[in-house]
């Protein structure tokens, strides 16, 4: 196991809670969120610029639309977001329920939307995986979560990865691709507390699992049965998700946060809320937009 990747400082974002990057091949740019901040960021490796879309409600994550510009899973359900700040709420979810917002999503290989809800005070296992098919019909998967936060699908789309953050724990299901079906959820990866909590996931072309864990300053990569391979250590200790980009797929692009850091805190981390980068040796996979 190895802690040795060197990780590069890209972006000094100072978000409150970067979420969510997902690589725009098309545009050539990695696409993220800061939740709090109610932004949404295109960071472009060849100019080094990082631009901000301002967004009038929390994305708690962002996947590219096959039609061009963004779709995101904001406060209250499902949204539109063009490139120039144009916002329009296009599915509700959960308007019955107060306190809830729409965290971690990711498409699946049919196109369809897939995030989650969280209460936003995390005092309540009453969050929803949610499902967007392409004629924007919604559905309800897996219910009486705590975070629902990352997820992924194997490259041959038998098995969809999930975590809820608070249950300490990556589960794996069964998965139709046709209906988008998910069956006989199982534990693949015990968290140990000493690690913090599992976060945002993404996995790469050889089927190995990489865990963002918020609280420990890591980002950890596992084999398919579930067992530790190596480590990556980052500068700040709110790690929240990771992707795959760049034109060949190499560059591991990482998001953290800065929320509740105290002024000490945040002198020993300078960059928390910054979107970082390394190059661990092996390639990614391309993202799947939204195909609605």
């Amino acid at each position: 196991m190895s802690e040795s990747t060197a990780v590069e400082l890209v972006a000094d974002a100072h978000a409150i809670v970067g979420e969510g990057p997902v690589w725009d091949p098309s545009a050539g740019l990695l696409v993220w969120v800061d939740i709090e901040g109610k932004r949404i960021h295109e960071f472009d490796p060849a100019t080094g610029v990082d631009r901000e879309i301002e967004v009038p409600q929390y994305p708690g994550a962002v996947v590219v639309r096959a039609s061009g510009g963004y779709m995101a899973a904001v406060t209250d359900g499902f949204a539109s977001v063009d490139r120039d700040g144009r916002f329009e709420l296009i599915v509700p979810v959960e308007a019955d329920v107060s306190g809830n917002r729409m965290n971690d999503g990711k498409c699946d290989p049919q196109g369809r939307f897939w995030a989650g809800t969280t209460r936003m005070t995390h005092d309540l296992p009453i969050g929803v995986l949610h499902r967007l098919d392409t004629d924007l019909s919604l559905h309800p998967v897996v219910g009486e979560l705590w975070v629902s936060n990352g997820l992924d699908w194997t490259a041959d789309y038998s098995r969809m990865y999930f975590i809820d953050s608070f249950v300490q724990r990556v589960d794996v299901f069964d998965f139709e691709p046709a209906t988008g079906a998910i069956s006989n959820r199982r534990p693949l990866i015990e968290v140990p507390e000493s690690w913090g909590f599992p976060d945002g996931m993404t996995l790469d072309a050889e089927g190995y699992l990489w865990v963002a864990f918020w609280g420990s300053s890591r980002v950890r990569r596992f084999d398919p049965e579930g067992r530790l391979d190596r480590e990556i250590t980052l500068p700040v200790t709110q790690v929240t998700s990771c992707a795959f980009g760049g034109p060949d797929l190499r560059d591991l692009y990482i998001t953290s946060g800065a929320r509740g850091l105290d002024a000490e805190a945040l002198e020993r981390e300078p960059h928390a809320g910054g979107l970082f980068r390394a190059r661990p040796g092996v390639q990614g996979r391309p993202a799947f937009e939204f195909a609605g």
